[in-house]
């Protein structure tokens, strides 16, 4: 898994966030926002990594379904961001969407295959 897609897009996802956070700052956004923003986005390959070392099916589950809710709010973050004005480009959404479909689809993997 170490080299798979979701980890390889959830990590590119993260260093996009990093980065926009940065121009949020210089932009005088609201901390609140781009702390929650940063947080919530890191977090999604922070999860998955610890997915790899899971003990057990289920624990690997779980930490996924973690990453998947943090990458579900990470989304939410990129709406306020770009619907309040503060951030205009919508790729980092398609981007967050992508690694939330293969999140989907990964757990759906798993959970077929532990029944």
């Amino acid at each position: 898994m170490k080299d798979s897609p979701l980890t390889i897009k959830s990590k590119e996802l993260a260093l996009d966030v990093i980065k926009i956070c940065k121009e949020l700052r210089v932009s005088k956004c609201e901390n609140a926002l781009i702390n929650q923003f940063l947080r919530s986005g890191t977090s999604v390959g922070a999860n998955i990594r610890e997915a790899q070392y899971a003990h057990g099916t289920a624990d690997f589950i779980a930490k996924l379904q973690i990453a998947l809710k943090e990458c579900s709010e990470t989304e939410y973050w990129i709406e306020l961001l770009t619907e309040s004005g503060y951030y205009s480009d919508k790729a980092i959404l398609d981007k967050c969407i992508e690694v939330k479909k293969i999140l989907i689809s990964s757990i759906n993997t798993a959970k077929s295959k532990n029944v």
